[in-house]
């Protein structure tokens, strides 16, 4: 089911891939942005991961924090160097996608195709020219899996939910730099 703004975010306490015990509570009185990707060899959610990367310390030094999901296994996402630069931000692995399904994300191989069809190519070059890692899929990662953004304000009210519509389709950062302020 679908998350709407002004609800209170599900609450989780979980290990991100370095160890780091990651309990949302302990972000009640921060700005949160949470964002669920594909996996780790996806070129459309290592494009948004490196711009919200390149970001985060303008942001965080505005107030907002970061945690990222990703539907790869663990020990996928730290034998990725890119991942791996990601810390400090939370990084966690869901491959159960328990937290995929209680944040309301949804598969669509439609809208995954559609995607792949429009933009890949365009996609797979701007990454692979950015360095970011491209890959097939690996030990149970979906491609139907379609990501969600979501902005949490203090006391962890959710401000803003987006479910994409299509693999290119992200919270604007603009909008993302404004919650931060």
């Amino acid at each position: 089911m679908k998350l709407e703004t002004n609800l209170t975010a599900p609450v989780f306490k979980l290990k991100d891939i370095y160890g780091r015990m990651i309990d949302l509570e302990s972000y009640r009185d921060k700005r949160l942005f949470i964002g669920f990707f594909r996996h780790a060899g996806c070129p459309f959610c290592n494009l948004r991961v490196h711009a919200l990367t390149k970001a985060y310390p303008e942001l965080k030094e505005k107030g907002l924090e970061m945690i990222f999901f990703f539907e790869s296994k663990e020990h996928i996402l730290l034998k990725s160097i890119f991942h791996k630069e990601v810390s400090p931000i939370p990084l966690i692995s869901d491959p159960q996608k328990i937290w995929y399904s209680a944040y309301g994300l949804e598969t669509s191989g439609l809208k995954s195709a559609v995607s792949h069809l429009t933009s890949f190519v365009q996609t797979a070059f701007k990454a692979r020219s950015q360095g970011l890692p491209i890959h097939m899929m690996a030990d149970g990662e979906s491609i139907s899996t379609i990501p969600a953004e979501f902005l949490v304000d203090k006391d962890l009210i959710l401000k803003k939910v987006h479910y994409a519509q299509g693999l290119t389709d992200r919270i604007d950062m603009e909008v993302v730099r404004a919650f931060a302020s």
